[in-house]
């Protein structure tokens, strides 16, 4: 039986004991250790994403201030019509005998009438521009007009933008394109009038959506048409786009944070999709509510999307990861940031509906300074331990916070609003976007890292499987050993205490010379038999000394000569198993009788020798060897099939070779255990000593 390994597990046996094997202890991969502060994602990359998200958004502003600010006015065929008379009135058609001011447009409200809360008519004067072959309709383009409007082309109502009553539509952000019959047009002194009904600035929560109206562009309808879808897409469709991707992707986050229990990650989706849902003030436009509620509730659904921001930058920099005194200020945080979220619509209800902008104003300088110290926190940590994605969230914070800044000096007045209408709707959206792509880029080289760990650590518990089987089967076979060993004892000692002191009695007793010698005969081999189960190692040149004493002693006594020949090193330590010496010992007995018996040889030549870990005994004779008519034969006896058999039982083997007149050799080779077991047995079931 193959020796334990060192790294089976330690057990103990005995009569009734049991055994106790350790469970391995795993330690997982490190890679498995995903926390928002680590991440395994190349550093080239990130930074390359950072750059294309900065170059993008760069462009796209670029783009967009070219296609809404940088327009000539003198656009072929077209006029812009910028002198407009303005009378505050709520009538249905233009009041005439009202007086009015003249001014320029764009009119916005928050200067020139900021306490003003109705309709004002605007009437502007054109003469039909020069005929245009190719496009004789014509049209007029009207970039903006807060909060609704109607107009009218020489005193007949074209167009109306949807309910002039509360609740008003709202179309602040929509442009709008009104078709001018050619059969209501005049050569000349063509008038057109215009019904603008708004809110005062006190009224509104964003400077965006106080009233006013911009200047007017008539042209050919194809002409107008192609401003229109261009203003369009910048001011709705994108929004509508860039808010499904995010609606999308935040939901997509929601599932991750939900599967991996990641706090940050499940903030980030709640902010994704609060802002998805705040775009949508873009373009619905007919809200069942009064003007007054639909801003507050407009304004109030940013807190807990700015506490969401938050927590985020704050979970994704590591807050509350490092120790109980960290966790409890992420938990003041959490408190302060829902507490606003209540505290947020009661200062609305306390201040009142001609408090909505400054109250707005405090809140919106409150949410900024929160985001900033938040982006502050996270680059100072994302800095300090050296995060792969610092210089990308730099690039992103910082076109956030230009964005930010952009909309705070525009609702504060501090900047005419006619280049900063559209830059947080599309900033904010893409930086949103493209955090989202990078979180999933995390997660899913945090999820390839976590398979490949699973992988090996599948792989290491089939190993550690396949050990603990082995070593079961080991003991086991050592269990059945060791209890076998008990038997053989056992056994050694009933045969010591009985049968033995019975042969003792007949050799001592009796009166026949031939009955006494039997049973000396009986008692030694009852002698060796008890000495293979019970006896402890021999060493080899003892044995070769008791086997030269015993063949020397029988051939000479059959009066065959011997001639012994050893070439063991009788110095060194060499020994023999007890079962080894005796199988051993009863071949040899064997091999001599069949020489005194059937040999008729008169000489014997013994040679003993040890190569490695092989003991070798050669017993040749000078006798008239084997017939021929017995070869093939030999193994159907006792003697020749015992000694092979118990050759074999050791490993061993032993062949014999003869032919007629040529005298017979047999060759024993066994292996020696050089490394006993040690057999500790029992005082109580120890035989006692032989008497010889």
């Amino acid at each position: 039986m193959p020796p334990i390994p060192s790294s089976a597990p330690a057990s103990t046996f005995g009569p009734s004991s049991s055994f106790h094997i350790e469970r391995p202890v795993y330690t997982p991969h490190p890679d498995l250790l995903v926390t928002p502060t680590e991440d395994s994602v190349g550093w080239r990359s990130t930074i390359g994403m950072g750059v294309a998200f900065g170059m993008l958004c760069i462009a796209a502003l670029l783009v967009m201030l070219i296609s809404r600010g940088l327009q000539p006015d003198d656009i072929a065929g077209s006029v812009l019509l910028r002198q407009a008379w303005a009378v505050p009135s709520s009538s249905s058609h233009f009041p005439t005998g009202t007086p009015g001011t003249e001014l320029t447009l764009p009119d916005d409200w928050a200067d020139s009438r900021p306490s003003y809360q109705g309709a004002v008519w605007y009437r502007v004067r054109f003469d039909h521009p020069a005929a245009h072959e190719a496009e004789p309709l014509l049209a007029a383009y009207i970039e903006r007009a807060c909060t609704n409007l109607e107009v009218h082309l020489n005193g007949q109502l074209l167009f109306r933008g949807g309910r002039m009553t509360e609740p008003v539509t709202r179309n602040c952000y929509q442009p709008q394109l009104v078709t001018l019959p050619t059969f209501l047009l005049r050569a000349s002194g063509n008038e057109l009038d215009i019904k603008v009904i708004g809110s005062p600035l006190a009224r509104v929560t964003a400077r965006q959506r106080a009233g006013g109206l911009s200047a007017v562009r008539i042209g050919p309808l194809g002409t107008m048409q192609t401003l229109y879808n261009r203003h369009l897409f910048w001011s709705i469709t994108n929004a509508q786009i860039t808010g499904g991707t995010i609606l999308i992707l935040g939901f997509f986050a929601l599932v991750l944070a939900r599967v991996r229990r990641l706090g940050y990650l499940m903030h980030f989706g709640l902010m994704s999709v609060g802002w998805a849902l705040l775009t949508s003030r873009l373009w619905l436009r007919d809200i069942p509510l009064p003007d007054a509620s639909v801003e507050v509730l407009w304004s109030v659904a940013f807190a807990p999307m700015i506490a969401f921001g938050v927590k985020f930058l704050l979970g994704y920099a590591g807050q509350g990861l490092r120790g109980d005194a960290d966790a409890g200020v992420g938990r003041l945080i959490t408190i302060g940031l829902w507490l606003q979220t209540i505290l947020m619509p009661i200062s609305f209800l306390v201040g009142g509906i001609d408090m909505l902008f400054p109250i707005a104003r405090v809140w919106g300088a409150l949410f900024t300074l929160e985001i900033f110290i938040a982006q502050v926190y996270f680059l100072w940590h994302a800095g300090r331990t050296r995060k792969p994605e610092f210089w990308m969230i730099c690039v992103i914070l910082g076109l956030a916070a230009i964005g930010t800044l952009a909309e705070l000096v525009f609702q504060n007045g501090w900047a005419k609003p006619e280049w900063g209408w559209q830059i947080t709707h599309f900033v904010m959206p893409l930086m949103f976007c493209v955090v989202t792509v990078r979180l999933i880029k995390v997660y899913a080289k945090a999820m390839q890292t976590a398979e490949g760990a699973r992988n090996q650590l599948e792989h290491r518990i089939e190993e550690i499987t396949s050990d603990i089987e082995r070593n079961f089967t080991q003991l086991a076979e050592l269990r059945v050993e060791q209890i076998a060993e008990k038997e053989r004892k056992r056994i050694a000692a009933d045969l010591h205490d009985d049968l033995g002191a019975k042969l003792l009695t007949i050799v001592h007793t009796s009166d026949n010379d031939r009955i006494s010698t039997l049973a000396r005969e009986a008692l030694e081999e009852m002698r060796l038999s008890v000495r293979g189960l019970t006896g402890k190692p021999v060493q080899l040149a003892d044995a070769l000394a008791d086997w030269r004493s015993e063949i020397v002693s029988r051939l000479g006594q059959a009066g065959i000569d011997v001639d012994w020949v050893s070439t063991v090193d009788i110095f060194q330590p060499c020994p023999l198993s007890a079962r080894i010496y005796v199988q051993t010992t009863r071949i040899l007995r064997e091999a001599v009788s069949n020489i005194i018996k059937h040999s008729g040889a008169t000489n014997c030549v013994i040679t003993c020798d040890v190569e490695g870990n092989d003991f070798q005994v050669v017993v040749q004779d000078n006798g008239k060897g084997i017939p021929m008519e017995l070869d093939g034969k030999l193994d159907r006896g006792h003697g020749m099939a015992s000694m092979k058999g118990r050759a074999k039982q050791l490993n061993g083997q032993c062949l014999v070779e003869s032919g007629p007149g040529y005298g017979t050799t047999i060759r024993l080779t066994l292996p020696i255990d050089a490394t006993p077991l040690p057999v500790n047995v029992p005082p109580a079931t120890q035989p006692m000593g032989l008497i010889p």
